[in-house]
């Protein structure tokens, strides 16, 4: 597997996390299958990799400059953004390949007490931790940067312009605060268009470039988007998001009646729209219109390669589930279970979704301006 250089990893949490006196220590978080069934190469690479990063920077983490440098692995949870489980293992560099053996091979320590003594994390998982991390980073005042699903194919996006990356980014950002809502008009192979408004009404959109300044701050590395959680009604009235939004599904094309912000109904005949349909009825929570997305990393020569973490930030994406890490309503909570806690990005660019085109994304202000930030799929506005 193709990594970073001993120097590009340090350069890189240099750049990711610009220096303060209070940083000490780095921890690397790995999680480890529960069940070996549930296992892939790309998982054991990346563990294998995140022994690797541990060594490397525990060896030179006088030049970041550090004190310490750990690794703690932890019992996979199951679904992306659910909650960690209380313990973690601190390992020494090797990692097992099953969870029942953590016990045998490290030490176990609290994640409260990790989180109070760490100031600075990496988490190269193959579930994403953004969502706990968000939320523990406000608690105990530490930076994260989240990389679920990482692979030798997202290094190219670590050597970017991430100056231009932050410029873009922040241009995004700077309009979904003050736009009132969104409006975005697909279409698919059929010719048939769809429209989709999303209430971007009460709430603050977040910018993600890929480095973390601010202290108290969680996100995902590789990086590049503008973010925002549709109003979700909450506040007593009623949100406006509402239309019909498709989803090309493994080739299959899937149809989601949106009101109120969240999934009324799934059309579609085919064994992706009765998956998505039975996924509802037990959980109907991952039917929440839980992000609006605009990636900006496409405009920089990079490809999907079929991770979310990379590709989600190439163009548009929209996701399902739970936003209270970003800012909204929906958390554990509304879930059946702690595994059962999804935040589900859908991303539409070609090479993920052929079938389906972003024809217009218009932002709509609270004067009537309407503004075209992107046509058939790129943005106007660069």
């Amino acid at each position: 597997m193709m990594t970073l250089a001993p120097e590009e990893l340090v350069a890189l949490v240099r750049s990711v996390f610009p220096r303060y006196e209070t940083d000490k220590a780095l921890v690397i978080l790995v999680d480890i299958p529960r069940d070996a069934a549930s296992d892939n190469p790309p998982w054991q690479e990346r563990r294998r990799l995140a022994a690797e990063w541990f060594v490397l920077l525990d060896a030179r983490k006088g030049e970041i400059p550090l004190a310490e440098v750990k690794l703690v692995a932890y019992p996979d949870v199951g679904s992306n953004n659910a909650d960690l489980p209380a313990d973690g293992f601190l390992m020494d560099g090797a990692v097992p390949d099953v969870a029942a053996e953590l016990e045998r091979a490290g030490k176990r320590v609290s994640f409260e007490q990790v989180f109070a003594a760490t100031q600075l994390f990496l988490a190269p998982t193959e579930l994403s931790t953004t969502a706990p991390l968000k939320n523990a980073a406000k608690r105990f005042g530490f930076r994260a940067a989240t990389m679920p699903g990482f692979a030798a194919a997202m290094i190219p996006a670590l050597r970017i312009d991430y100056g231009e990356v932050a410029r873009r980014v922040d241009a995004l950002k700077t309009r979904l605060d003050q736009a009132d809502h969104a409006e975005v008009a697909f279409s698919v192979a059929s010719g048939d268009e769809y429209i989709m408004r999303f209430d971007l009404r009460h709430r603050t959109a977040h910018s993600s470039s890929g480095r973390f300044p601010d202290l108290a701050t969680a996100g995902n590395l590789p990086s590049g988007e503008a973010y925002i959680v549709p109003y979700e009604g909450e506040a007593g009235e009623k949100s406006q998001t509402a239309g019909t939004l498709p989803v090309e599904i493994d080739g299959e094309m899937v149809f989601f009646t949106i009101e109120a912000n969240r999934v009324t109904a799934v059309a579609g005949s085919g064994k992706a729209a009765q998956a998505e349909r039975a996924h509802l009825a037990v959980e109907p929570a991952y039917g929440n219109m839980a992000e609006l997305g605009l990636g900006v990393l496409g405009d920089f020569g990079l490809e999907p390669i079929g991770e979310i973490l990379l590709d989600e930030k190439l163009g548009l994406h929209v996701a399902f589930g739970r936003s209270d890490h970003f800012g909204g309503a929906v958390g554990p909570k509304d879930f059946s279970s702690p595994a059962a806690v999804i935040h589900l990005d859908r991303i539409y660019i070609p090479g993920v979704m052929p079938h389906v085109v972003v024809r217009e994304v218009a932002l709509v202000y609270a004067e009537g301006r309407r503004e075209i930030i992107m046509a058939d799929g790129a943005y106007t506005i660069f």
